[in-house]
């Protein structure tokens, strides 16, 4: 999930604002999610969604190294199927405290690789342990929006190692892997 939350800030810094210091940049709440997925003993892939992602994107076209993103998602906003939700949220074999914890991204540097990509590393905040991650981000579109808008979208990987943050429940039948993808739109703050 914490590539998820970086994705946001590759977007802003690969922008095409005419700028010369960073400049806020706006999450579209109704065009951003994260998806997560993991393998279950080989059996079927599962997935969770988070479509609550908020937080403050700063985007320097100038000096992309100099941007920044910080990202927060409210555990509660993660949705799995009804049956797993109980067992995720509850159980204790997973989250701590899910009701009531945040799950937290902040870049500490910004890599541009190539013309439409950039790395995006940071610390990520989750069931109240923090651990480096680095996301994968591409610019995918930027131009006018289908309202008439200004709008930067961008596609965010990485893969997490769920036992680094204590989420390591029935590993390694279920493996501790969990591929996470951010697909965001962002917008020059008005």
């Amino acid at each position: 999930m914490t590539r998820i939350l970086s994705t946001a800030a590759a977007a802003s810094l690969l922008a095409g604002a005419a700028f010369a210091e960073p400049q806020p940049y706006d999450i579209d709440p109704a065009h951003s999610e994260l998806v997560a997925s993991w393998n279950h003993a080989g059996f079927s892939t599962t997935r969770a969604i988070v479509f609550d992602i908020q937080g403050d994107v700063m985007f320097d076209q100038e000096d992309p190294a100099n941007s920044s993103v910080s990202i927060q998602i409210p555990t509660s906003a993660i949705v799995v199927t009804p049956e797993f939700t109980e067992h995720l949220m509850q159980s204790g074999d997973f989250f701590t405290d899910a009701q009531e914890s945040m799950i937290t991204f902040e870049s500490t540097s910004i890599e541009v690789t190539g013309e439409d990509t950039a790395e995006i590393t940071g610390d990520l905040t989750l069931n109240g342990i923090t651990n480096e991650v680095v996301l994968d981000t591409t610019l995918t579109q930027q131009g006018t929006g289908p309202q008439g808008d200004p709008s930067t979208g961008f596609l965010a990987t990485t893969t997490l190692d769920r036992t680094n943050f204590e989420l390591g429940a029935f590993t390694p039948v279920i493996p501790a892997e969990v591929e996470v993808t951010i697909s965001m739109e962002t917008s020059p703050a008005s």
